[in-house]
């Protein structure tokens, strides 16, 4: 599992940085790819990545600012001209469906039945068996929203020297004794599944925020996230204006990993006024508050290791 940056910067492109766009590399039993964003030329930088458009099957618009969402008739009308047979959902806030609607249709685009657009507001957004999302309201001027991204705990691995040493074979009563919570065995023994399974072992959260000024409210939302990805448009020194914006300086986004207690902290949304070598100025400021920060640079990959239980 993978977070690859596609674009990191903030309003325009620069020739450090196109705008912003994320992908997440789901695991491999899942074989599909999470966007997060899709600003212009998103589909020139997957070209120069190993993510293929045909992959994804969500993408997840945090608003609609012309450097989060001009990349998506693109995108989409290439994605059908390859035929893919992933369905496509999109999500973002209301006027998202009208945008693509109109854009698709007066360039005469043609994209395939399978694409679904969800105009989606605060709240559980999606579920299945294994994963959840949720969106949260951030603090940009127009409606801009956060995606928490949480991958749901796996059961714990059975204890097979316990039950050896209790007289249990390997065989088809192992299966039994992991899906049931208690197992009658034919001496009429009874074995309960939590005395002989180990702790379940937590699933992975990515928090993945939009544009937004300084929340600390947030802190509830993200609290122990395994990565947290928050704009860093301003330095430190300039608070007041980063709030002016709609935006955070990187300070305050370390202020918020800290508070909430995220093992890592990946700073993006860089201004252009942050040359290649000048940007690192901002992990500097914002290391002095969580020493776990890194900078994202275009085309640059994370991973995101599984959790393991205590056991």
């Amino acid at each position: 599992m993978e977070l690859h940056f596609l674009g990191t910067g903030a309003g325009l492109p620069s020739k450090d940085r196109n705008v912003t766009s994320i992908c997440l590399s789901m695991p491999q039993e899942r074989q599909a790819v999470w966007m997060f964003d899709c600003g212009e030329a998103t589909q020139h930088q997957l070209l120069y990545s190993p993510l293929k458009p045909g992959k994804i099957e969500k993408i997840f618009i945090t608003h609609l600012h012309g450097d989060h969402i001009y990349g998506l008739p693109g995108l989409l009308s290439t994605r059908s001209f390859q035929q893919s047979e992933l369905q496509l959902e999109i999500y973002g806030p209301q006027g998202i469906k009208e945008f693509i609607e109109v854009s698709l249709r007066v360039s005469g685009s043609n994209v395939a039945s399978s694409l679904i657009i969800h105009e989606i507001e605060p709240g559980r957004i999606f579920e299945d068996e294994g994963w959840t999302v949720d969106a949260v309201q951030l603090s940009h001027g127009v409606p801009c929203l956060g995606y928490i991204v949480e991958e749901k705990a796996v059961q714990g691995e059975l204890k097979v020297e316990k039950l050896r040493q209790m007289g249990i074979s390997p065989g088809p009563i192992y299966r039994q004794i992991k899906n049931q919570e208690i197992t009658e065995l034919p001496d009429g023994q009874q074995i309960k599944r939590s005395e002989v399974v180990g702790p379940d072992k937590p699933g992975r959260k990515i928090a993945i925020l939009g544009d937004t000024t300084y929340l600390p409210e947030l802190k509830d939302n993200v609290e122990g996230a395994d990565i947290l990805v928050h704009e860093a448009t301003f330095s430190a020194d300039e608070p007041e204006m980063a709030k002016a914006y709609g935006h955070s300086t990187a300070l305050q986004a370390a202020s918020l990993a800290n508070d909430a207690n995220v093992k890592k902290l990946i700073l993006t949304h860089i201004s252009a006024r942050y040359h290649q070598d000048d940007a690192q100025i901002l992990t500097e400021q914002a290391r002095t508050v969580f020493l776990e920060t890194e900078l994202a640079e275009d085309m640059r990959v994370f991973d995101i290791p599984k959790n393991s239980s205590d056991s």
